[in-house]
């Protein structure tokens, strides 16, 4: 297939309307296979507007008169307006857009062809070697796995109870293991009519089991679906605005998670307990809760390097189907079930600690957007398709350019990282009551509402250590050093 085919105008003139005090870009808009682009002219090279169809999430178009409308709602959360000259011209880029925006080969997607300068294929995909963070916490345990498949039956796996008895036999004497299950106790039993279900404790001396539902699937994605609409509502009133946050019930999954984290962490580190986390498929909530319980416990998960380590790690190599979770985010008319904004709420919830612990991660919010956008849509390879397994039968580590390797260029560091970041040996433990908790605006609504004040007041205090650093021709303010295990 060409993309050409699917190109039914690749041109017209039109004026851009980019949200509430941006000055709207009028020239000529261009359909490629990959992008749309918008300039005013040959000489307006720094006016050059461009979209990645890939991060369009739905598509309205109207007509009136010999002109139309096309309101792009993009999976970044933005909402962009094109006025288009001529009927016809409106309707062929439209279908352009749904079109190209929507292919379902990995092959086609734009990382396959995207080469930016100053990086080689191949650079940044050997980063993260899992068995260097696993040999320097080899006390730490930490284990994660999908459910038991004992079904109906009660069928027991010989290999599963010599391991877990092989873990406390490791620890220290006497020790215990607690199995966190993400599923309801009546979830979990009801799985068993379909294979699944949870471990016998006459089978697993030692080990207790504690369950800890966490939302998944549909309702997590309705949830983010209603904060959005709710968002996006600017005439609402103050108690019509709390009404709705509440209703959405996005806070209370951030609650939900981060209090189940807090619970694995503090039976490891307070109590020296072996943990299990697992849920349905291990790819999900597990992963959730093995991640941020990792951020509690370990500072160097909270350096840069770190976090993208655990990124790498915890959700990549581990099996997230990002192809899946990740192919609408909050405005599409479609509702898979396969579809569930579990990275953005891990995201959000690394997002909480960061404001509550300010100090501690080197890295700031800008890496975070960072990743919300490119889970979603990007010109990197890192996130593309649902396993280990897809990636390497798509060639996406010889074809394709890692993540990692635009992001720890030094230009993108320094927008990144966090300035006043000092290195904090100590678990940090977040408060999960409600006065502690709240709404990400940095996200949500970034592309509706002014910046709060103290978003202003720390953007300038990045601006003071920068200035400082370029004046005293000084390394960052702080050395991101790792401390013993």
């Amino acid at each position: 297939m060409e993309f050409s085919e699917l190109i039914r105008t690749g041109r017209a003139q039109a004026e851009l309307l980019r949200g509430p005090g941006v000055p709207p870009l009028r020239g000529t808009l261009c359909v490629t296979g990959h992008h749309l682009l918008l300039s005013s002219g040959p000489q307006a090279t720094p006016d050059l507007w461009l979209l990645l169809l890939r991060s369009v999430d739905s598509i309205e178009k109207r007509v009136a008169g010999d002109s139309g409308t096309i309101t792009l709602r993009c999976k970044d959360l933005r909402v962009l307006q094109l006025d288009i000259e001529g009927v016809e011209a409106t309707l062929d880029i439209a279908r352009s857009i749904e079109a190209l925006s929507s292919l379902e080969s990995v092959i086609t997607s734009y990382p396959f062809f995207y080469r930016p300068k100053g990086l080689r294929l191949g650079d940044a995909w050997h980063f993260h070697p899992p068995e260097h963070y696993y040999k320097r916490i080899a006390r730490e345990v930490l284990l994660r796995s999908s459910q038991p498949l004992t079904g109906p039956q009660k069928r027991r796996c010989a290999e599963d109870e010599e391991l877990l008895r092989a873990v406390l036999a490791a620890a220290r004497p006497g020790a215990q293991g607690f199995i966190v299950d993400t599923r309801s106790a009546q979830t979990a039993k009801q799985a068993r009519m379909t294979g699944g279900g949870t471990e016998s404790k006459a089978a697993y001396p030692g080990w207790k089991r504690l369950h800890r539902p966490l939302e998944r699937g549909r309702p997590l994605q309705e949830s983010f679906v209603r904060l959005m609409e709710a968002c996006g509502d600017l005439e609402q009133s103050m108690d019509r605005w709390l009404s709705r946050l509440e209703g959405c019930r996005w806070l209370a999954h951030v609650k939900e998670a981060l209090s189940t984290a807090c619970l694995a962490a503090q039976g490891m580190e307070r109590e020296g307990a072996c943990i299990l986390v697992h849920g349905t498929e291990g790819t999900d909530s597990t992963l959730l809760v093995t991640s941020l319980a990792q951020l509690i416990l370990d500072p160097l998960s909270r350096t840069m390097a770190g976090f993208q380590e655990l990124v790498e790690r915890e959700w990549i190599q581990a099996g997230h189907p990002f192809q899946l979770r990740c192919a609408h985010s909050a405005f599409s008319h479609a509702r898979p079930k396969h579809e569930a904004p579990t990275f953005l709420l891990f995201l959000d919830c690394v997002w909480q600690l960061g404001r509550q612990f300010p100090l501690s991660l080197e890295f700031g919010e800008g890496l975070l957007l960072a990743l919300f956008e490119h889970a979603y849509a990007s010109p990197f390879g890192t996130f593309l398709c649902n396993s280990e397994k897809e990636r390497c039968l798509c060639e996406v580590r010889t074809r394709t350019h890692s993540l990692w390797s635009g992001l720890n260029q030094p230009k993108e560091q320094r927008k990144l990282r966090n300035p006043l970041y000092v290195l904090n040996p100590l678990a940090i433990w977040p408060s999960v009551e409600p006065q502690s908790l709240r709404l990400w605006q940095g996200l949500f609504l970034r592309w509706t509402r002014p910046p709060e004040h103290s978003e202003v007041a720390w953007e300038k205090v990045w601006q003071i250590v920068t200035e400082k650093e370029k004046t005293e021709g000084s390394q960052p303010m702080v050395s991101a050093s790792e401390p013993q295990p």
